[in-house]
């Protein structure tokens, strides 16, 4: 990639959010050249106070450049761009990059879901997805929170469809040097479709918070979800695979004064966002059952939960986790 860019890799984080925010601090700390994109309250503290990270290992806050939008930027092929919004604005992102004249970048979906990198092959040649298991939490303009100990998270990465090539190897060398686990995958989409059965109970978590019995229905969601694959003839990481890659790469740990929160589902409704992931998560699992003639009660009802919750500004855990059952039942 070096070689063949004429110099050093760029990196641009667009959405600095919890994941966004860590990948591009811990970068920027190992002397990388980093650009966030950010917008609205968070880009104006990020501008002018930096970036305030809080890990186990210590605060510090990070000068990071950073800009509104894409079109600040002038492009080149020496790029990576990694997409870490959430799978509802990446469209309007794929669209920005476009009119900034990014057509030569390479474009890393470090998102949630499956569909992120359809919808960027569509605009990017060079479209490359990457699994994220990073524990980190964006509630604050200008802070984000990350509570892992070791390695800071586990972010494989590798072509789409598939295979691996020189950028992939200078990303993941990068992010390993700046303490992550990050392998090159050629079949890196079979953990992708693992995660997305972990993340199948994000809205499920922001509902009911995970009260007694809720673990219940998130049995059913997996359930149904692997259902759906098996339908649809899906390669999917297998549960033995995933708790190999996981073991032993960090540790979840509390930060004093700063309690754990929910997933990313659970900090859009806590932030009142207005919009949710839900149609890219259960959402993706309706969509394989309609496709497919796999029933998808329980998916179905968490992403409709999950939009009535952000379209009302209900709090989290306004769902009881009976009142769920029933709406499941009444779907089956």
């Amino acid at each position: 990639l070096l070689a063949r860019c004429g110099g050093t890799v760029r990196f641009i984080v667009y959405g600095a959010g919890g994941v966004g925010g860590t990948i591009g601090a811990r970068l920027h700390q190992q002397g990388n050249e980093v650009v966030l994109i950010a917008r609205g309250e968070h880009a104006r503290v990020l501008q002018q106070r930096g970036l305030q990270l809080v890990a186990p290992d210590g605060t510090a806050v990070l000068q990071l450049p950073v800009v509104t939008r894409p079109e600040a930027l002038e492009f080149s092929s020496r790029d990576v761009v990694l997409l870490c919004m959430k799978s509802q604005h990446t469209v309007a992102a794929l669209e920005d990059l476009e009119r900034a004249g990014a057509a030569n970048a390479a474009l890393v979906c470090a998102q949630n879901g499956v569909a992120n990198e359809r919808m960027a092959l569509r605009r990017f040649a060079r479209t490359y997805g990457m699994l994220v298991n990073l524990p980190a939490v964006h509630l604050a303009p200008g802070e984000v929170l990350t509570h892992a100990r070791g390695r800071g998270g586990i972010l494989d990465a590798g072509c789409f469809p598939g295979g691996v090539d020189e950028t992939v190897v200078a990303l993941t060398d990068a992010l390993e040097g700046a303490g992550f686990s990050a392998q090159p995958d050629p079949v890196v989409m079979r953990k992708k479709y693992a995660k997305l059965l972990m993340n199948l109970g994000n809205a499920l978590q922001a509902a009911t918070e995970m009260a007694e019995g809720a673990t219940q229905i998130a049995r059913q969601l997996r359930a149904e979800g692997l259902a759906c694959y098996r339908a649809a003839g899906i390669d999917c990481a297998s549960a033995e695979e995933t708790r190999s890659r996981h073991e032993g790469v960090y540790e979840l740990v509390e930060l004093p004064g700063r309690p754990r929160g929910g997933g990313s589902s659970w900090q859009s409704v806590v932030r009142g966002t207005g919009n949710i992931e839900s149609d890219y998560l259960n959402g993706e699992i309706v969509l394989l059952g309609r496709m497919h003639g796999v029933p998808t009660p329980a998916n179905l009802v968490c992403q409709q939960l999950a939009w009535k919750m952000v379209s009302e500004g209900l709090p989290v855990g306004h769902f009881s986790v009976a009142a769920v059952k029933q709406l499941i039942g009444a779907a089956t």
